[in-house]
Order: structure tokens, then sequence, then C-alpha cells
């Protein structure tokens, strides 16, 4: 799970030219219904394909970090030796963090159109570097080169995202944005299981031959490529936004309406958490297939493709459930759904180092990836609503930044919980129960009161 790249920062809302003058190439007027419009099928067909290509590569480099630690038996270190999966989570979180105020920034400035149609043409670069360097340097196992080229797919990636979401409502009707985002969610949660799986079963066809899988990875970016060049072609939003130091960083103006308003502070923390446990959990999960269980790549990526299984069901659920506004007791149920779930996977059986066995951990992170839909809709929703209209691209971007943050902390804290493991000579297994640690403080003591969602403050992000 990863979250979602900031539609906005550091840009001033009330810059921003309204649709009829930012976007005088679109007619909104006669455009097609959504389900006809093939500008929006476009857009949607490159974010399914980067999102599967991002996570195709990604995989793949995880489970080679879990072969490194099975690869040290060989030379007579301990049957559960270091797993390096938080290096590469580390990697490709970095340039989120580095990179997304100014990818934000951009997007206003240049056509958004132009964005994501280079984004695109750069992951086939990226992707073709990887390809080499699978042929030459890092033929069958984990090399830091394919680092180097993880941290570039990812800053590819930060500069896609404020394209691919804020092109949105300058190509679309108000009306069709909610439908529109809906389904651009759903696809999302589609690719990361794809994306995932495949990644496993192309280790277990190729294991010495991983160019195969990289080339696989540089078709898709070809395929994202041409899907881009269907989308319909806007102007640039603010082409006279300037830079300032608050682009790289949180503007004033939304710490102080984080101060101030401690209902959406709170709702911060608790979605930097959430998405700390995510980052946590996929890469746990790949260690307990492949060394606890010792299953091949193909099969351990069942266990990461359940938990993306089981998002995209209970987001479905969340919807329905939520009936049309902020439903906490559903969050609430979520939230412990997920506490649940990570001790079920810690729990030790009576003749085995887990309870649940291989099987029972799949069903167990499917209803953890149910619990996860369930928790993040209600919680992002309030996100999204809380702020005022002149701050809400600036605290958007805030917020998705924060959760990066969250996320290389959850890869070095899974470096050091990693370390305890192996000097405790606990099973993988034991990764679930130190998220689980992780996890109870939001489920227990985050009780926001039921309340509408009108802005309290209003001001504008400078």
């Amino acid at each position: 799970m990863t979250p979602e790249t900031p539609v906005r920062s550091g840009a001033d809302e009330a810059d921003v030219q309204p649709k009829g003058d930012s976007c005088a190439t679109v007619d909104f007027a006669n455009l097609p219904a959504l389900q006809y419009d093939r500008s929006f099928w476009s857009i949607t067909a490159t974010q399914f394909l980067g999102a599967f290509n991002d996570n195709v590569y990604k995989q793949m480099l995880l489970l080679l970090s879990v072969n490194v630690a099975l690869q040290q038996t060989a030379t007579g270190a301990p049957a559960e030796g270091r797993d390096l999966q938080w290096i590469a989570m580390l990697v490709f979180g970095m340039p989120f963090l580095l990179f997304s105020g100014v990818a934000g920034l951009i997007s206003e400035r240049c056509s958004k159109r132009t964005i994501i149609v280079l984004s695109k043409v750069a992951e086939v670069v990226v992707m073709s570097l990887a390809m080499l360097a699978f042929m030459t340097v890092a033929r069958n196992g984990l090399h830091p080169v394919l680092l180097v080229i993880l941290f570039l797919m990812g800053t590819q990636s930060a500069f896609f995202g404020p394209g691919k979401y804020g092109i949105l409502p300058e190509k679309l009707r108000d009306k069709d944005l909610p439908k529109a985002n809906g389904v651009i969610l759903m696809t999302t949660f589609l690719a990361i299981i794809f994306g995932t799986v495949l990644a496993g079963r192309l280790l277990d066809a190729f294991p010495h031959d991983l160019w195969v899988g990289a080339s696989v990875c540089v078709l898709i970016a070809v395929a994202g490529v041409l899907t881009s060049l269907g989308i319909r072609r806007v102007q640039p939003a603010a082409p006279d936004l300037q830079f300032q130091m608050s682009s790289l960083a949180i503007p004033p103006e939304v710490r102080r309406l984080f101060k101030r308003d401690r209902p959406l502070l709170q709702a911060l923390l608790a979605s930097c958490m959430f998405w700390l446990v995510g980052a946590i959990v996929f890469p746990a999960a790949n260690a307990l297939g492949v060394n606890q269980y010792h299953k091949s790549a193909g099969e351990a990526s069942l266990l990461a493709g359940g938990v993306g299984v089981g998002i995209a069901i209970g987001s479905i659920a969340a919807g329905w459930l939520s009936k049309g506004h902020v439903n906490f007791h559903v969050m609430r149920v979520g939230a412990w759904g997920i506490f649940l779930c990570l001790v079920l996977l810690a729990v030790p059986g009576p003749t085995a180092p887990q309870l649940l066995g291989f099987w029972g951990s799949l069903a167990a992170l499917i209803l953890m990836g149910i619990s996860t839909g369930l928790f993040a809709v209600p919680l992002q929703v309030f996100l999204q609503s809380r702020p005022p209209a002149g701050l809400k691209g600036c605290t958007i971007a805030a917020m998705n930044q924060a959760n990066w943050l969250a996320i290389i902390i959850a890869a070095l804290l899974y470096g050091v919980f990693d370390q305890i493991i192996l000097m405790l000579g606990w099973p993988k297994s034991g990764m679930f129960a130190f998220t689980a640690l992780l996890m109870f403080p939001i489920a227990f003591l985050y009780r926001p009161r039921e309340e509408t969602l009108a802005p309290v403050l209003e001001s504008e992000c400078r």
C-alpha cells in the first residue's frame, strides 16, 4: 500500500484560474458521458499501467531482498538471515518525500498532460536501464545498481502523481469527479494485486534470467506512453506560479490550520500510523511466505496480493456502509479488525512457529485488507473534506508528504524489528506482533466524534 501523491504543493489556490480559463481547449458543456469519454479511459489505463509497473518491479526487488537472507544459509549463516527488504522500501519511498513538493509545483506551471506523457517516457527509460542491469551486473540477485534504478522509478512516479490526479478536474465535469476518482482508486488496487502476483511468477519462471521480467516492465511502460497520448490536452493551471521554499515543506498556513484544528491533526496522525503499519505488512508477508514457509516467490506473492484483494473489497463495503457521509463507526471497526488480524498472524501454534499456517495466513491477510478498506475510506474522506476550500490543495500535499515520511520510518523500523527477531530467535511471523503493538494505540485511543464536515477555517495557501 502506498499513499497517493500530492495533487498540489505550495500552490496558491487563489492563483489557479477557473476551468473556463485554465482549460480553454476543453468544452465542458459538450463532453461525452464519462463511460464514453476516451480521454478519461486513457488516463485510467495510463494510471493502471503505471501502478502495475511500480508493483512488478518493486515486488521483484523485495523478493530478491528476502532471497539475500536465504542465500546466506548456504554459507553457514542462521536459517533466517537478515531481511533486506527495508532497504528497498527506503529507497523507493525517498523520492516521494524529496520531490513531491516540486512535482506538485511543476504540475501547476506546465500542462498536466505534458507532465504525464513525459513521465511515461521516463518510465520507459528507467525500465530499460533495469533490463540492462539484470542482463549485466545483476543476473540473479540483488545489486546496488537495482536500488539506484528503484530510486529513479520512485522519482518518476513522484512526478507522475500530481498530474494524474490534478488533471481530472481540468478535463471532467464536476459531477463526474466522484465516479472518476472511484474508478481510478479501484483500478489502482487491481494494479497492485496483479503486479505483486506477477512479480513472484516472473521470479519463479526466470530465476537466472531476471532481465525477462524487466523486459515485461519495459513493454508495460511503452503501453503506458501510448495510452497517455489519448488524454485530452489541457492548458497550464497556473503558468506564473513562482517557486517558494514552502513548496518543499509545509506552508505556514497549513501548520496553523493543523494547530487550530485538533480533529484534523488527529486524523493526520492516525493516517500516518496507518500507512506506517501498512508499509510493514507487505514485506512481512513476503518474509513469512519465503523464509518461514519456504514457498516460491510466486506463492509468497499470493500473501501480499491477498491484502490487495481485501482492500478492494473493504473499500467497496466502506463506501456502501457509510451511506454518503463519514462513518467513524465503520472506521473503528476497521481499526480493530486490523489489530486482531495482526495478533492472529503472530500467535504461535502448539507444534509450529505460527498457528494459522500458510493458507490460514492468506485468509487472515485478506481479512486484514478488508479491515484496511473499512478504516481508510472514512479517514480519507474526512481528510479531504475537512480543510477549507482555500487550503485543500496544500493540506492534501502536506498530508501525503507526512504519510511518505511515515513509510520511510516504517522501512527503518522493519530493519530494527528484523534484527531483534534474529537476536531473540523468533520466527518471521514475530514481525506481526511488533506491528500489532504499533496499531493498538490507533484502535484503542482514536475515537473521533461524529460531526459535520463544514470547514472550520477559511484561508488561502500562499
